[in-house]
């Protein structure tokens, strides 16, 4: 701490004693007009002046003005350089005659810098001016530098204060985003912790403070640069700390100690020389004192700048947008980056957007610089756009007597007709699905809106994902197959583009077709699959079959041919596939060597049956759960090995077991043929009935599955008992009968009710030895009852 006071004590003479350094005491008003061939502005539209040029410069006093002064005007040529004699020119302001109160003036050849003076009118003041400048001229030239640049800083911090004014009483509601949008146009440091207060205190708390909040811009360091204050100048630092008299003087008023020291050595009994700011405004440059004058000895000198000498350069104009902005919004905005004085000042007029159209015209747009916005604002006519769109948009105008011609805006306008669904306009119901739109302005589009059939529109949300891109989301979760109109709005008032789109079913996800050489059914592996139809490949069709679902989610679907597989190349192709609705598309397929698999050689059953019960004769293809089945195979295609194994199952594979060679199941007989046991109850479960499917098992690769037997449950009987009419059977179980005959072709089948828990049945009495029944475990098979001697 002890060292920061000795620096502001060496940098800031006297920071203890500050006073006075605020510039905001009024000053006498001048007016100046500035006249280049034949154009002539008010100050306050001229950046810079030229040698040849041709200024008229009064002071504007009040009726009543009392005090006299004498204006005067200096240039000035370098600090090393001083003025001749005829380069100051008086005027008498109390004078009533124009000439002599107004000075009629043409800068010289050689002048670098002008400033102003008024000065109490005592006699010899004006001699006495005339040698101070010249004995110390570099001390003028930095009054000219400095406070020029300090009232352009002013004129900033004044456009803030009186933004601030104005929506605190217009509308108070919306001080927050205007004076935030003032602060970042006008490079205003904005204390965040006032719009955290209540309302009525935000205005007076965003400009109590005023000394501190002029950043520095310009000179190669960016606005964010400047916040962070990581390259603001020291001196500039130092004035905002608590030391270095934290909010007595803000950067540019810092200068008016500098000034109190560099005018002390004129000092005299009769005159002392005090820093004026000059505001420009029209005509009229206000002057703002730091300090009351003195109309006693020693009477106070104003010392107040006038534009530079030199080539007004033009500041740099940066578009602060990356993203395309549409012309027809309303209330468009264009942001510029560090580019306060195009707001604070009037130096920049004439703006216009020149606009380079895609149909070869150009087109001009008049452009108002408004701060309160925090940009550029356009005002589009939309006459003479139509719906042409841009190829190029570029700010013009003049900054003081020049033209500029800069920055460049990524500016957009368009047809709402120019909008096209990519890559097609088929779209899949049943769930939110995306759709993308191309070809159009994307910075235009106002609203997004989808219509189904019954004319109901529902909003799309929708975001810009090019600028000739759009990506919507929409929301067809319960919108039936169909065509559907997306309704796509922009800025401007045009009609709404409409676009069909084909609401479909979401297709089939196909993953790949596999067919074995000799087999007639396929798998088609994929999702959805519901939908697939027919399956083309290699001039054979396979018709849509079973479709099973795996835990994953992933779909099988078998497709069978009646076609000849055994002779197919083998190798990849693509496979047409034609969905239900007509779609086709195409998979690819893969037709690989056959697989291994097994024909059934013979078989045999051994049933246990109970004494004293009816003998049943079965087909040779069924058994009981109970009974033992023994049958034999031949392995096609492979060579058995101790590790394969016979896979037997259920039709619908709700019960499977593999009968391997390692555990004695299954015996081989030479190298192709297998004989194997089982007891379907024992091995399957009780889930063991109906039709039964065996395939070879070798390692990952399985055969194609064949059929082995049929399982039904048997009744148990007892009796027939016949009169001469008729009979009746008695035993148990028997619900699992369907029907009863007399005869084998069943001509007069007798029906059992479906649900019959009965233990006597009426039968038709037989025509020989023989009962026939058929069981609703095998409804195409006959069952013989034998009932000799009966």
């Amino acid at each position: 701490m002890l060292a920061v006071c000795a620096l502001l004590s060496i940098v800031l003479p006297g920071v203890a004693a500050a006073q006075g350094t605020t510039f905001d005491l009024a000053g006498p008003v001048l007016t100046m007009r500035v006249t280049r061939g034949a154009v002539t502005l008010p100050a306050g539209e001229v950046p810079s002046i030229r040698p040849g040029d041709r200024l008229e410069v009064k002071a504007d006093l009040p009726a009543d003005q009392s005090a006299r002064y004498l204006l005067i005007v200096a240039f000035l040529r370098g600090a090393t350089n001083p003025p001749p004699k005829d380069w100051f020119f008086k005027a008498e302001t109390w004078d009533k005659k124009p000439k002599k109160a107004t000075l009629a003036i043409t800068v010289p050849e050689g002048a670098e810098q002008a400033i102003a003076f008024m000065a109490p009118e005592t006699g010899g003041g004006y001699n006495a001016l005339v040698k101070a400048v010249r004995g110390r001229p570099g001390v003028f030239v930095r009054a000219a530098q400095d406070l020029f640049q300090a009232s352009l800083d002013r004129a900033r911090l004044e456009t803030f204060v009186g933004g601030v004014a104005r929506i605190e009483e217009s509308a108070p509601e919306r001080l927050v985003p205007v004076s935030t949008a003032l602060a970042s146009t006008l490079a205003i440091k904005l204390d965040a912790a006032c719009l955290s207060r209540a309302r009525s205190l935000q205005a007076s708390c965003l400009t109590q403070n005023r000394d501190g909040m002029v950043l520095q811009t310009g000179g190669g360091t960016t606005l964010a640069e400047v916040l962070g204050g990581t390259t603001t100048q020291f001196a500039y630092s130092l004035a905002a700390t608590k030391e270095g008299g934290g909010g007595l003087y803000s950067p540019y008023i810092s200068l008016a100690r500098d000034f109190a020291r560099l005018f002390g050595v004129f000092r005299s009994a009769s005159y002392q020389y005090a820093p004026a700011l000059a505001v420009g405004s029209g005509n009229r440059l206000r002057l703002q004192l730091n300090n009351p004058p003195s109309f006693q000895n020693p009477q106070t000198v104003l010392v107040a700048p006038l534009p530079p000498i030199g080539n007004g350069a033009l500041p740099p104009l940066r578009a602060a947008m990356k993203d395309a902005v549409c012309l027809a919004q309303p209330g468009l905005t264009l942001r510029l980056d560090d580019a306060p004085l195009l707001f604070a000042t009037g130096f920049a007029r004439e703006l216009r957007l020149r606009l380079g159209l895609q149909d070869g015209r150009s087109v001009e747009l008049p452009v108002v610089a408004d701060a309160e916005r925090g940009g550029l604002v356009v005002s589009a006519d939309a006459r003479k756009l139509a719906q042409s769109a841009i190829g190029e948009a570029v700010l013009t105008g003049r900054w003081g007597f020049d033209t500029f011609t800069g920055p460049r805006f990524p500016v957009q306008n368009g047809a709402p007709s120019a909008w096209a669904a990519k890559p097609d306009d088929a779209v899949v119901v049943g769930r939110d699905a995306p759709l993308t739109l191309q070809g159009g302005a994307a910075s235009c589009v106002e609203q997004v809106a989808l219509r189904d059939r019954s004319g109901t529109a529902k909003p799309v949300e929708w975001k810009a994902s090019a600028p000739d891109e759009i990506t919507a989301t929409l929301p067809l979760a319960r919108v039936k197959p169909g065509d559907l109109t997306l309704l796509v709005a922009q800025y401007g008032g045009a009609a709404p583009a409409q676009l069909t789109l084909k609401g479909q079913t979401e297709a089939s996800r196909l993953e790949g077709f596999t067919l074995y050489t000799g087999d007639k059914e396929g798998r088609l592996v994929g999702a959805r699959l519901d939908q697939v139809a027919k399956l083309e490949v290699a001039g054979l069709t396979f018709a849509a079959a079973g479709l099973t679902r795996d835990m994953g989610g992933g779909d099988r679907l078998a497709l069978t041919t009646v076609g000849n597989t055994e002779t197919l190349t083998l190798g990849t192709s693509d496979a047409k596939v034609t969905l239900k609705d007509g779609r086709t598309t195409t998979v690819r397929a893969t037709i690989t060597p056959p697989r291994p698999r097994v024909e059934l050689v013979s078989r045999n059953v051994e049933m246990a049956w109970r004494d004293g019960r009816l003998p049943l004769t079965l087909p040779d293809h069924a058994l009981a759960p109970e009974a033992r089945l023994t049958f034999s195979a031949r392995v096609i295609n492979t060579r058995l090995t101790p590790t394969d194994a016979i896979e037997v199952a259920t039709a619908d594979d709700t019960a499977a077991a593999k009968l391997t060679l390692a555990s004695g199941k299954v015996q081989a007989v030479g190298g192709d043929v297998v004989v194997a046991s089982f007891v379907p109850k024992e091995t399957l479960g009780a889930a063991a009935l109906g039709a039964l499917k065996m395939r070879l098992v070798q390692g990952d690769m399985t055969g194609e599955w064949q059929p082995l037997a049929r399982v039904v449950r048997l009744p148990e009987l007892e009796r027939l008992t016949c009169n001469a009419e008729a009979c009746e059977l008695r035993g148990e179980a028997l619900f699992v009968i369907a029907a009863t005959s007399a005869t084998p072709d069943f001509a007069a089948a007798q029906p059992v009710p479906v649900g019959f828990v009965g233990n006597a049945l009426a039968v038709p009495k037989p025509v020989g030895d023989t009962l026939y029944l058929k069981l609703h475990d095998a409804p195409d098979d006959v069952v013989k009852v034998g009932v000799a001697g009966k």
